[in-house]
């Protein structure tokens, strides 16, 4: 299992770490951000588009998408 967000397909990115070199920085490690998944049961009544095929299963999903689906009103 890729390790994304299944609602919005968000991953890992490569980024570079920036090293103090004398006066200036070097940018010489790369390094994985990872994305922030969280499992998170999705209840049968959900209303939202994106959350309705998912009804009822407990998913991976980022953070962002965690705070979208418990606005409910």
């Amino acid at each position: 299992m890729p390790r994304q967000c299944i609602i919005c397909g968000k991953k890992g990115r490569l980024v570079w770490r920036l090293k103090k070199l004398y006066s200036r920085y070097n940018p010489t490690v790369k390094r994985r951000q990872k994305v922030n998944l969280q499992q998170v049961r999705i209840p049968k009544d959900i209303k939202k588009e994106p959350f309705r095929k998912f009804a009822g299963k407990r998913i991976l999903m980022c953070t962002k998408c965690r705070k979208t689906i418990l606005k409910r009103k």
